[in-house]
């Protein structure tokens, strides 16, 4: 479900870098818009809203939650981030250094994330779908396990 920034009347409506301009609606730049965007540039796993609302609030920016809901999923509508769900069904967002499709290796335990490109599957997926006639197909693939160092953590006794 796409949801627009809100941004007070007096915000540029110039796009900035991170801001999604070009790709689609074209955005407001405002201050949260842009921490938001600084945040994940400095974040190497994927982050659910409320963990990255929390990471704000520590840092003294002032965002509301639900803002911080609406700036994620623009910058996923407009393919600046990546969201998928974690094990529990929560949204979670980074942004990639893969700019093509990709799927990802996600550690249940600590939420390290592996970009990976799978042929494979892809294969798998159109051929799928034209055995059944589906056309425009989209698909996303997500692969939870433990990695290496949890698993180890875990062998030890520590996890």
């Amino acid at each position: 479900m796409p949801f627009g920034t809100k941004a007070d009347e007096s915000s540029p409506s110039t796009p900035a870098p991170g801001s999604g301009a070009g790709v689609g609606k074209e955005q407001r730049v405002t201050k949260q818009r842009l921490a938001i965007s600084a945040a994940l540039d400095e974040l190497d796993d994927f982050v659910s809203t409320q963990e990255l609302y929390r990471i704000l609030q520590n840092q003294g920016v002032s965002v509301s939650l639900a803002t911080a809901y609406r700036i994620l999923q623009s910058l996923a509508d407009d393919g600046l981030v990546d969201v998928l769900r974690n094990g529990e069904g929560e949204a979670v967002y980074r942004r990639c250094a893969v700019t093509g499709h990709h799927h990802h290796l996600l550690c249940r335990s600590c939420g390290k994330a592996v970009e990976v490109e799978a042929p494979a599957v892809e294969t798998w997926a159109a051929r799928t779908a034209k055995d059944h006639g589906y056309t425009e197909v989209a698909h996303t693939v997500e692969i939870f396990g433990l990695c290496p160092g949890c698993t180890a953590r875990k062998a030890a006794g520590l996890l």
